[in-house]
């Protein structure tokens, strides 16, 4: 039961009962709960700011873990990629140089993944750029690990096929030494018999007699057998596979066809002169993807090291061409 207030009236010299409106208690009602509520948002606010509750120091934990998680995967993916480096330097400049295979340009290596907004969804929060960082990372070691795994699936293909490669890649000279006459003459910058002057000599000319049997150097298809290729005469172009052709020119006679499969060793002409040639001899070719190279570098099969050295040596002399 509330109290009954009174008051004293100076005018009426009497104690009277104080009353009270309806609107001074709504007014009265409305300070006390407006005085509570700031108090209570400074005191939430204060809690809330300084102070962690259980779950946020639990949240806070976890999010301490994670982020060192992330750190250490950070490292590991570092690591992985060194390992992953010496992984490709072996496979270019030792497993695919063995099988006479290009190595995988740098451009397909280190391709990038599209689209700006890949990693959109990891903006915003307080450890953005560790998420951002981490996930480009993963995804560039996931990219070079396809392109590395496609690689190895590519030299497993070709130790399967490696017989076939070591008979298919020319290994042998197209004539036999103690057929030949002179000394050949090599790949490179030589002088033209006809006109003298310094022109590039893109084979090796063997000279042997009118008739001297030409051997193929390597397995094969013969690609053509004519003698409509100018300079040329009559001669005989077999593909090995493997991006390698050989060319053999200027023969007196052709014992092959095209379409004709041949094997190293197997008789595919005879030594002439036909074509742009000063004397009999065979003008013979090794190209590799398109590319004339240099034959002395595929005669491992047919010389002692002693004969190799010595081929190198004559070959790399400046002397006349036959054609």
């Amino acid at each position: 039961m509330s109290k009954v207030k009174f008051y004293y009236n100076t005018k009426s010299l009497k104690y009277e009962r104080v009353q009270v409106r309806i609107w001074d208690r709504i007014l009265r009602v409305v300070w006390f709960l407006a005085t509570a509520a700031v108090f209570a948002a400074v005191t939430i606010y204060i809690a809330y700011t300084y102070f962690d509750s259980p779950k946020e120091k639990k949240l806070r934990r976890e999010i301490s873990e994670l982020t060192y998680q992330y750190e250490v995967l950070n490292r590991k993916m570092g690591q992985l990629a060194v390992v992953l480096e010496d992984m490709q330097e072996r496979d270019d400049n030792l497993y695919r140089s063995i099988f006479e295979a290009d190595p995988i340009p740098s451009t397909v290596r280190n391709a990038g993944f599209g689209g700006v907004d890949r990693y959109n969804d990891l903006e915003g929060f307080d450890n953005s750029e560790l998420m951002i960082e981490t996930s480009k990372k993963l995804d560039r070691l996931s990219k070079k690990m396809y392109v590395q795994s496609k690689s190895f699936d590519d030299i497993v293909d070709m130790v399967k096929n490696k017989e076939v490669m070591l008979s298919s890649i020319p290994a042998i000279q197209p004539i036999s030494n103690k057929d030949l006459k002179h000394v050949p003459s090599g790949y490179g910058w030589r002088t033209d018999p006809i006109y003298k002057t310094p022109d590039f000599h893109p084979g090796m000319d063997f000279t042997a007699n009118i008739g001297t049997k030409i051997y193929a150097t390597g397995d094969g298809v013969v690609d053509r057998a004519d003698d409509l290729a100018q300079g040329y005469g009559n001669h005989v172009v077999i593909n090995h596979g493997f991006g390698y052709q050989t060319l053999y020119a200027h023969m007196s006679k052709m014992l092959v066809k095209p379409g004709q499969k041949v094997k190293r060793g197997e008789l595919i002409g005879l030594v002439g002169s036909t074509g742009r040639s000063t004397g009999p001899h065979v003008h013979y070719e090794v190209i590799k993807n398109g590319e004339r190279i240099n034959p002395v570098n595929f005669f491992y099969n047919d010389l002692t090291p002693a004969e190799y050295q010595k081929m190198i040596e004559i070959s790399s002399t400046a002397t006349q061409a036959f054609d």
